[in-house]
């Protein structure tokens, strides 16, 4: 089923993550420009990486998330692009094929067929299919080919990227959803959001990989001839290196990550040994409490996490065959990439071109969210303008009550209250 994002006036994307909920409200102009007209974040509550842990915390989040927003812009919302996060996101790859009359060039039927023969009846095995992308196809089992149109052959294959979360997890954020009185026109992974923000074209077609930092987890996704081609997820993040240096120095998790933000860094150098940072004990707030303890010891905390964070990110591109490719760029993102020097970490360890990652092409986006920490949230709203996926008809070994359908979002246009 394809959906007409591009059609409409209003779009409403709701980023929900361990650390903030963020709604942002555009308008779609008839050229396909984004133009954002609200928005509104605040600390999360009951999410913890990225998995709903209290329904009625994580509603009251999205809630005042969404009023903010709706206060700005004026206009009231009741669908939403929502994004999915959480350790336990994957991908599978689907194969197809099917033979086509050598006599007469492969056409868009051919295409379509390919297609709709890869997506029938698809088994999920107990989770949600978030993401139904075809990769790259095959003509009588030669070289990858982006668009096999108008080529001549007797067999057409295709590979379908398929992007999966166990459905209780999804069901959690569909019941928050559905509690603030919202609907889910549709959903992305967290980093497929981060990548179509912050990656240019080139990227895309090259390949790189996406790597969104947030508090609770670590969302990876790697793209190659403008699509994406892996999804993969880790529990760790931004709130992990608070934690660390929060227990390390003995203070409030507030303090801690205070600190982080103030004087943190990926790695040690000789000035750190010189210089020394207030900490104030945990309980302890006044002045006459304050401990001077070296910036080296609040460096050496924070230094073993962002080597484990990108080890395992390591792990995951070998996973996927991408650890030896040195051309392949890895983009940084996400509110955990703020932290200084991190960018020459993962390039060492990842031995690959690093760099760091903004919203991009959004026109006059507010200089608020021009920010890596709302990368996903923006990279939704782009989502929406170029929907193209098509879900299958039929999934199997699926419980019946997970997930909604929402076949009826065609020319989904807003209306003032």
């Amino acid at each position: 089923m394809t959906h007409s994002f591009n059609r409409l006036t209003t779009v409403a994307a709701l980023d929900i993550g361990s650390s903030k909920v963020c709604c942002i409200i555009a308008k779609i102009s008839r050229d396909k420009r984004i133009n954002v007209v609200g928005y509104g974040y605040n600390a999360s509550k009951g999410i913890k990486n990225g998995i709903i842990t209290d329904i009625n915390q994580a509603t009251l989040s999205v809630c005042n998330a969404v009023e903010t927003a709706e206060q700005m812009a004026n206009e009231r919302i009741d669908r939403v692009i929502v994004n999915v996060s959480g350790d336990k996101i994957k991908s599978v790859i689907k194969s197809a094929s099917i033979s086509i009359n050598k006599n007469r060039p492969i056409s868009e039927v051919d295409i379509n067929k390919v297609i709709e023969k890869g997506i029938h009846k698809i088994n999920v095995e107990g989770n949600e299919l978030i993401h139904c992308l075809p990769m790259s196809y095959r003509c009588d089992g030669g070289e990858e080919i982006k668009d096999p149109r108008n080529i001549f052959g007797e067999n057409l294959s295709v590979d379908i990227l398929l992007g999966l979360i166990p459905d209780i997890m999804f069901r959690n954020i569909n019941t928050v959803i559905e509690n603030a009185h919202l609907e889910i026109a549709e959903k992305a992974f967290s980093a497929y959001a981060s990548g179509l923000s912050c990656l240019v074209e080139d990227e895309m077609e090259l390949g790189a990989t996406i790597v969104d930092i947030g508090g609770g987890t670590t969302s990876i996704c790697s793209f190659k001839h403008g699509h994406p081609t892996y999804f993969s997820a880790l529990p760790v993040g931004g709130n992990n290196v608070t934690n660390d240096i929060a227990w390390g120095l003995t203070t409030s998790f507030t303090h801690a990550e205070r600190l982080k933000t103030l004087h943190g860094c990926a790695f040690l150098t000789s000035k750190d040994k010189e210089e020394t940072i207030n900490v104030y004990p945990v309980g302890e707030e006044d002045d006459s409490s304050i401990k001077q303890v070296p910036k080296a010891e609040l460096i050496s905390i924070i230094t073993p996490r962002i080597e484990e964070i990108f080890e395992l990110v390591n792990h995951k591109l070998d996973e996927h065959g991408l650890r030896g490719n040195s051309s392949h760029r890895v983009v940084l993102t996400g509110g955990g990439s703020h932290l200084s020097g991190i960018r020459d970490v993962a390039g060492m360890i990842l031995d690959k071109q690093v760099r760091l990652g903004k919203p991009r092409n959004v026109l006059n986006l507010p200089d608020n969210l021009y920010n890596p920490a709302f990368s996903t949230a923006v990279g939704l709203l782009q989502f929406a303008l170029n929907y193209s996926e098509k879900k299958p008809g039929k999934i199997i070994n699926k419980p019946a009550h997970s997930g909604t359908s929402f076949g009826k979002i065609f020319g989904w246009m807003k209306q003032n209250f």
